[in-house]
C-alpha cells in the first residue's frame, strides 16, 4: 500500500517537532530552574490536557492538580514559554495554579 506524500510530509513535521522539543531543556531567569526537559514536563501534565483545551474546558481534575504540584511553578512557567503546544490555550494553563490552589507565583511570559 502505497502511503500519499501529503502523510508523509505530515508524519516527518511531526517526527522534527517531537525530536526539538524532546532536547529543548530551558531554564528560567527567575531564581529557580526547572530540573525536568519540556518534554518530560509536558508528559507529567497530560492529566491536564482537558482544563487547558480550548475545545470546551473543564475544571482540572485532582489527578491534574496533584501534577501541577509536583511538576512545581518553574516547570509550568518553562511549559508556559516553550514552543506551541497543539490544544493547549497557554492562558488556560496559566490558570492551573490558581485553580489547583497551589499558590505559585505568577509565570512570567517571556517576550517573543
Amino acid at each position: 500500500m502505497k502511503v500519499p506524500q501529503s502523510l508523509r510530509s505530515k508524519a516527518f513535521v511531526s517526527s522534527v517537532v517531537m525530536i526539538l522539543i524532546m532536547t529543548v531543556n530551558v531554564e528560567l531567569s527567575q531564581g529557580s530552574t526547572c530540573s525536568s526537559t519540556f518534554f518530560s514536563a509536558l508528559v507529567q501534565l497530560i492529566p491536564c490536557r482537558t482544563a487547558v483545551s480550548p475545545f470546551g474546558p473543564v475544571p482540572p481534575s485532582e489527578t491534574c492538580c496533584n501534577a501541577v504540584k509536583t511538576l512545581g511553578q518553574p516547570c509550568l512557567c518553562v511549559l508556559v514559554n516553550g514552543p506551541p503546544i497543539s490544544g493547549v490555550d497557554r492562558s488556560m494553563a496559566l490558570q492551573l495554579p490558581d485553580k489547583c490552589a497551589s499558590n505559585f507565583d505568577p509565570c512570567e511570559l517571556a517576550r517573543k
